[in-house]
């Protein structure tokens, strides 16, 4: 019931709800306070909703916005508070008494305070919004960026402002029971002059040195640095806050480019939601400014998703333009009639060849170029299920399997997922396995996000998990290191306080201008945080026991992380399956819109090696005793030839496939450059400089 309230209301836990409630009733209750008349129900039924409205805000809750939807936003809850105080007085019969009008005095010149407080912000905000931002690109020695004000006086600033009546409102009750105006009025004078410094501290920052430099200048300085870094290879990407995933997969990459390497953003969330990086990071809202900039030395130009926005840096014929992607699997998205725009499209192995071909949609063989996947480098391969501590089994092994469905899709087709249809017969023959294995749960983060039907399968999974964890915690077949588990939770908590440290000494900062001119990377402390990163992963694993059943959501672990921990995989049509191949161990693939296992296969190519589920998932049994015993595991071969055939040959490395069509795209570049100079000498027209920047330049046609 509360779950449903809460998915329902769109807020994040509990005591969001619950604080949301509160304020709802909590006004109501003023209003019979003051009707009755009663000064302390009235006071007990105010603090609630200062403190409920306090606390929304700072969880940031949805619900906070949707109020604003529906015209009780926040200027007018604390109006109506305000009003029924003025109630309250005139049914105290203090209508005739000085406090009465001082009262009402108050709240008017208050509310006058808030159009130049509102305004100032505004200014303040949109003058130190820069028409690009970056990072680990020295701005700060090419233009004079001064500090913001403190984040303070600009966080939530709305709210902090009208909680300054907080003062006049407390004086005004006191005075109200104790019969005399001096209390009433003393908070009148705190509320005021607290309200009127407030907007005095914020308008030095709306003119003068304060500001940050116009447009023009920081557009000048990011040239400046582009023509001294001179970029070869550029990472380019717009999206959803949701799609940040998609760029953040390919920093790794980037930052083991042989070519110096630039990433392109589009979206400022994108910026806010970027993982830490030592690559320079441009985000360029505007396309103006984009055609603009000086990417003259730009060879090779990477794209991870097919968005509109491409067509901005598609747009310019002095570079290569390349699809990598953002996963290799079999769904359609994989073969976009979009991908023809590009000069090359780059896939992991023979496979996405084949993908193209089939579909025949007008990519040409010999523009594809096979790359492998560098980012499964982390990824670590199978020798089969671990000796370990006592877990249940005769020989004291306990198997992990993963079961990492996909998401719903956006066309909500049942057959995306297993969640709905599969999933719970899937982790009940799990949880309910003998010999036991233990089952860790990783859903997709946009499960649910479309179809309820699939929040409430995740919702069911989670409990099942749940509960099966607690059965098994209490069998004395499942023993326990306690000490080592207490050790490596001390672990956690000593790491994660280190890694807040250094996030804290050198993390992003609120301000945009202010990020942009410190935010180049100290290399030191990101190394160390990726050491700290990898050692917080092992001490999470040893945290509990090896045979526990655990609900994984969250960035944290990462996906592949709970690969290398698994001696199996459950899954669905997604590049998980495509990356887990590339450990070699047993997975299984549910057959959601029950084609049939010999069309399951025929349509898709990572589940030829895998065990077919059916949504009643009886065939789990296979998957079993393939962990269990590996003599009996039939599709071994199977899988490390269509290892092969997915992401390429293990030698040479990803990385040096990748960095090898790089180069080769690049020399492709330069030769066509070479070509239109010669030509453009040939025929008497500019030089080849003048014609680049004059074709670059262009504006693009409708």
């Amino acid at each position: 019931m509360i779950s449903t309230a809460i998915r329902v209301a769109r807020v994040g836990s509990a005591a969001e709800l619950a604080a949301a409630v509160l304020m709802m009733l909590g006004f109501p209750a003023i209003m019979v306070a003051a009707l009755i008349p009663s000064v302390y129900a009235f006071a007990a039924a105010a603090a609630v909703t200062y403190l409920a409205d306090h606390y929304l805000h700072r969880k940031g809750s949805y619900l906070v916005n949707r109020l604003s939807k529906v015209r009780a936003g926040l200027s007018i809850r604390f109006l109506i508070r305000e009003l029924l105080l003025i109630l309250l007085l005139a049914r105290l019969d203090l209508a005739n008494n000085l406090i009465y009008y001082g009262a009402i005095g108050c709240f008017i010149a208050f509310y006058g305070l808030q159009a130049p407080h509102g305004a100032v912000v505004t200014l303040i905000r949109n003058r130190r919004r820069l028409p690009v931002a970056t990072r680990n690109v020295d701005l700060k020695s090419r233009i004079d960026i001064p500090d913001a004000p403190r984040r303070g006086l600009l966080d939530r600033s709305a709210e902090k402002m009208l909680h300054l009546d907080l003062a006049a409102v407390v004086g005004i009750l006191i005075s109200a029971v104790a019969g005399s105006s001096v209390a009433g009025f003393v908070g009148i004078g705190i509320t005021l002059g607290l309200g009127s410094l407030y907007v005095l501290a914020l308008v030095p920052y709306v003119s003068g040195r304060k500001i940050p430099p116009d447009a023009d200048k920081v557009l000048v300085a990011v040239d400046d640095w582009l023509h001294e870094y001179k970029p070869q290879t550029v990472l380019y990407f717009s999206g959803s806050k949701d799609s940040a995933y998609q760029v953040n997969m390919w920093l790794e990459t980037m930052e083991q480019l042989d070519s110096r390497p630039l990433i392109i953003l589009r979206e400022r969330i994108i910026l806010q939601n970027l993982a830490p990086t030592t690559v320079p990071v441009i985000c360029v809202p505007g396309g103006v400014h984009l055609m603009n900039m000086d990417l003259s030395t730009v060879r090779v130009a990477l794209y991870a998703a097919n968005v509109g926005k491409n067509i901005h840096l598609l747009r310019v014929p002095t570079m290569k333009h390349v699809f990598i992607g953002h996963g290799d699997s079999d769904k359609l998205a994989s073969v976009n009639p979009f991908s023809k725009a590009y000069d090359e499209v780059w896939t992991a192995g023979r496979a996405g060849r084949d993908r193209y071909a089939i579909a025949d949609v007008g990519v040409r063989d010999e523009d594809i170029v096979e790359v492998g996947r560098p980012q499964l480098a982390p990824i670590q391969g199978w020798e089969g299920v671990p000796e370990g501590p006592r877990g249940g089994a005769a020989d004291g092994r306990c198997p992990t399997v993963l079961y990492a469905p996909t998401w719903e899709g956006w066309d909500g087709d049942p057959g995306n997922t297993s969640i709905m249809l599969a999933g719970e017969s899937i982790v009940k023959k799990l949880v309910k396995a003998d010999p036991p294995v233990r089952v860790l749960y990783k859903p997709h983060p946009f499960t649910g996000t479309v179809l309820p039907k699939a929040a409430a399968a995740h919702r069911r999974i989670v409990a099942l998990v749940e509960k099966a964890g607690a059965e098994r915690a209490a069998d004395s077949r499942f023993t326990a290191d306690s000490a080592e588990q207490e050790k490596a939770k001390a672990d956690l908590v000593r790491i994660e306080a280190r890694i807040a440290e250094l996030v804290g000494t050198g993390g992003e900062k609120a301000d945009e201008a202010e990020a942009s001119r410190d935010g180049v990377v100290d290399v030191d402390r990101y190394e160390e945080i990726a050491r700290l990163r990898g050692e917080w992963n092992e001490a999470y694993w040893r945290s509990f026991p090896v045979w526990e059943h655990r609900v994984i959501e969250g960035a944290e672990p990462r996906l592949y992380d709970c690969f290398n921990v698994s001696d199996a995989m459950v899954s669905d049509i997604s590049s998980v399956v495509s990356d887990f191949i590339a450990s070699g161990k047993p997975y299984a693939v549910t057959d959601s819109a029950e084609l049939g296992v010999e069309e399951f296969k025929r349509q898709n190519t990572a589940v030829r090696a895998a065990v077919i589920l059916s949504n009643s998932a009886k065939e789990l049994g296979e998957l079993l005793g393939a962990v269990r015993d590996p003599a009996a595991d039939a599709l071994a071969e199977d899988r490390k030839d269509l290892k092969e055939y997915l992401l390429g040959p293990d030698d040479p490395t990803s990385l040096a496939q990748f960095n090898t069509a790089v180069a080769n795209l690049t020399l492709k570049a330069d030769t066509r450059n070479l070509g239109q100079e010669s030509r453009a000498a040939a025929a008497g027209t500019p030089g080849a400089d003048e014609l680049s920047d004059a074709l670059s330049a262009q504006p693009p046609t409708a």
